[in-house]
């Protein structure tokens, strides 16, 4: 029911899974997913088919959970995107460009702090849903 949800969203046009892994704890899993779920700026850089690795880091930092750095590892579906605390050697650009034209993308965050994991669903933000969001009252 929650995938189904997630996928009749106002305008959404791709579904995508946030999975939090290796968490110190249930809540920082949760906390992080959520923070990086409900981000706008995620949202629309997916919308985008960007694949800016940016945008995620940005939601774990204004999660307020402590994650070091150099442990954190970032995949795009199977795609490494980030590890070690930099971008990660094997990034390649042009695949990542090509999988975020997918209709389901999977952003995945490793945090090897613990054994805790917790995965959210969530959707793009599109022209559609401004569009339609701020036409409501005509």
């Amino acid at each position: 029911l929650s995938k189904r949800i997630v996928v009749d969203g106002e305008g959404a046009k791709k579904f995508v899974t946030i999975k939090v892994i290796n968490a110190k704890s249930l809540m920082s899993a949760k906390n992080i997913a959520f923070s990086i779920a409900n981000s706008p700026l995620v949202k629309t850089a997916i919308a985008g088919e960007d694949p800016n690795w940016g945008r995620v880091i940005m939601g774990i930092g204004k999660s307020g959970e402590k994650v070091d750095k150099e442990k954190l590892v970032i995949k795009f579906g199977e795609l490494l995107v980030a590890e070690n605390g930099k971008i990660s050697g094997s990034y390649d650009e042009l695949k990542l460009k090509e999988y975020m034209q997918w209709d389901s993308v999977v952003i995945e965050i490793n945090l090897n702090q613990g054994n805790d994991t917790f995965e959210c669903f969530t959707c793009d933000f599109t022209h559609d849903y401004i569009d339609i969001n701020a036409d409501y009252r005509n």
